[in-house]
């Protein structure tokens, strides 16, 4: 059964993500993905020069930015747009949310709260990478969309 989460952002332990010259982040899950729920809340510091993730969208999970310091350059279908402290920004499930929050800044960490909906398999596509990740039921995997293969194929 779950129970009332109350925490602090100083209480919890960061993750940090640097597999890749272009993305580093440390991430402060206040709500972790859990196999129940149906949310997933954290706080994200982006050093300067770096993005979290490529770009992407999703095809089941929104995801939802609210920007609380520094300067971000946002990549979106329509475009670039810098955002900064206090923008929000939703990302629908689908091609049009598609996105890249990048900081530019030479000096400044960007600090956003990231709020995620967790369906319990969702597919993410990389329209600049031609890959497809999906993730959820115990699958944690990425493809070339290239390496797709006939229905029946195999059988």
């Amino acid at each position: 059964m779950e129970e009332i989460i109350f925490t602090r952002k100083s209480d919890l332990e960061a993750v940090h993500e640097n597999e890749h010259r272009d993305f580093e982040y440390l991430k402060y899950e206040l709500l972790p993905k859990r196999r129940t729920g149906q949310s997933r809340i954290s706080i994200y510091e982006i050093p300067p020069r770096k993005s979290a993730y490529p770009y992407h969208y999703h095809t089941k999970n929104e995801e939802s930015f609210y920007i609380l310091s520094g300067t971000g350059l946002l990549r979106t279908p329509d475009g670039e747009r810098t955002v900064t402290a206090g923008d929000f920004i939703y990302f629908p499930a689908n091609e049009k949310g598609a996105h890249i929050l990048s900081n530019p800044s030479e000096t400044e960490k960007l600090v956003y709260l990231d709020c995620d909906t967790c369906s319990e398999i969702d597919v993410a596509i990389y329209p600049d990478s031609g890959k497809i990740g999906i993730w959820g039921m115990d699958i944690d995997q990425m493809y070339k969309i290239t390496d797709q293969v006939d229905y029946y194929d195999g059988e």
